[in-house]
C-alpha cells in the first residue's frame, strides 16, 4: 500500500461525483451546488468544456473513487512514508480534469502537490483540492495551487505539446521527472468490425471533441473496406454540429482541403481523409489502408512513442477496447510511464522516466 492516509477524502469525492451524476439538480447540498456552479464557471471559462462531457468525467471518476478500487490499485506499490516531497505538477487543458490523476497520485503516494493548472482549465480542480481538505484536515498543507513561478519542489510532472516538451526538459531536466508531449490514438479495423464495436468507436473519436491524447484521430482499415458502414454508425454523433466551436473547425478544415484538392469523404460532419499522419485535426478523421495486420502491428510498435491508444479487438495485447478510450482504469497511466511507480521511489535520488 502506497499511502492510505487520504483515501478516505477520495472515497468522499467520489460519492460525491457519483450523486451529483445521478441526482437532479432541485434537490443538491452545499457541496453539491459548489459542484454546479463549478461547471457553470468552467463552461464558460472553456466552450470546449461542455456540460455533457464535464457530466462524462465526473461519472468516470465516481465509478474509480471507491475505497475497494483504490486500495486493489494502491496495493501494487510499497509502503511510503518517509520524507514528505513537493512535486510540480504542470497540468494541461484539453479535457475536464485531464491533470487529476497526477494530482491523485501525487497525494496517494504520500507527497505534497503543488499544480499549475491551464489557463483552460482553472476551476474544477481548485474545487476538488477545497473539498478534500474540507474532509481531511491533514491535506491542507499537502495541496497547493499557484499561478506564479513555482518553486522549492523535488520533482516535476509536466504536460504539454512537443514544444513545451523542450521547454520542460531545459528547465526542470535537473530534476527527477516525468515529461509528457503529444500522443494521438488510433483504431485497427477489420472486416469483422461489428457495428455495436463502430458505434463504440463514435465515443473513442468524438468525445471531448476529440481533443484528448486518448482521442483517436487516426484508423487503419484494410483494402476494400466499406467505409460508408462507419459512417453509418458514426451517425448519432451529428449532434456535435450543435457545437459552435467544433461547426467552425469542420467548416475550415473543409474549405482547406477542398482548396487544395485533398481527396476527402464527409459526411456532414466528420471529415475523412487518407493520410499517413496521426495527428488529425478537430471534426477530421485520418486513416490508411493496410495489407497486412501483422506489419502493421510491427509499424505500431516502432512508432510506440506516438501513441497513447490502440482500440482493436485481437490485434494487440495492450489494445482497448472499442469505446472504452475514454473511460481509463487507475492504473492506465498516461504515455505507459507509472507514476505512482516513479513517486515512490523518490527517494532513490534522481532520475528521468520519459517515454
Amino acid at each position: 500500500m502506497a499511502y492510505p492516509k487520504h483515501l478516505q477524502a477520495f472515497v468522499k469525492l467520489g460519492d460525491l461525483f457519483a450523486k451529483f451524476c445521478e441526482s437532479n439538480t432541485t434537490n443538491l447540498d452545499i457541496w453539491a451546488q459548489k459542484l454546479e456552479n463549478c461547471m457553470s464557471e468552467a463552461t464558460i471559462q472553456n466552450a470546449w468544456f461542455t456540460k455533457e462531457n464535464l457530466l462524462y468525467a465526473l461519472k468516470n471518476w465516481g465509478t474509480l473513487l471507491n475505497e475497494r478500487e483504490i486500495l486493489d490499485w494502491q496495493s501494487q506499490y510499497p509502503q511510503t512514508g518517509g520524507h514528505i516531497k513537493t512535486i510540480a505538477v504542470i497540468m494541461a487543458g484539453n479535457i475536464p480534469l485531464v491533470g487529476f490523476h497526477d494530482f491523485l497520485c501525487v497525494v496517494l503516494s504520500g507527497n505534497r502537490v503543488l499544480a499549475k493548472l491551464s489557463s483552460n482549465d482553472t476551476v474544477l480542480l481548485p474545487f476538488i483540492g477545497e473539498f478534500l481538505m474540507a474532509n481531511d484536515a491533514g491535506l491542507k498543507d499537502k495541496i497547493e495551487f499557484t499561478e506564479g513561478k513555482m518553486i522549492g519542489f523535488d520533482a516535476v510532472i509536466a504536460t504539454g505539446s512537443n514544444n513545451t516538451g523542450r521547454y520542460f526538459e531545459y528547465y526542470f531536466g535537473q530534476y527527477p521527472h516525468i515529461i509528457r508531449r503529444n500522443r494521438n490514438s488510433v483504431a485497427v479495423l477489420t472486416h469483422d468490425t461489428t457495428e455495436t464495436q463502430l458505434e463504440g468507436l463514435g465515443n473513442d473519436v468524438f468525445r471531448y471533441f476529440g481533443l484528448g491524447c486518448r482521442s483517436v484521430s487516426k484508423l487503419f482499415v484494410p483494402k476494400g473496406y466499406p467505409l460508408d458502414a462507419l459512417f453509418n454508425a458514426l451517425f448519432p454523433w451529428k449532434t456535435v454540429l450543435e457545437h459552435h466551436k467544433y461547426v467552425n473547425n469542420y467548416d475550415y478544415n473543409k474549405a482547406v482541403y477542398l482548396m487544395s484538392d485533398s481527396k476527402i469523404l464527409d459526411n456532414g460532419f466528420l471529415i475523412l481523409k487518407e493520410d499517413s499522419n496521426y495527428g488529425s485535426p478537430i471534426a477530421t478523421l485520418f486513416f490508411e489502408y493496410y495489407d497486412d495486420k501483422e506489419d502493421l502491428a510491427k509499424r505500431l510498435d516502432a512508432e510506440a512513442e506516438a501513441i497513447q491508444c490502440v482500440v482493436s479487438e485481437g490485434f494487440t495485447d495492450s489494445e482497448i477496447p472499442f469505446g472504452q478510450t475514454q473511460s481509463p482504469k487507475l492504473s492506465d497511466y498516461a504515455d505507459g510511464i507509472d507514476t505512482m511507480k516513479f513517486l515512490c521511489q523518490l527517494e532513490d535520488g534522481p532520475r528521468e522516466l520519459n517515454p
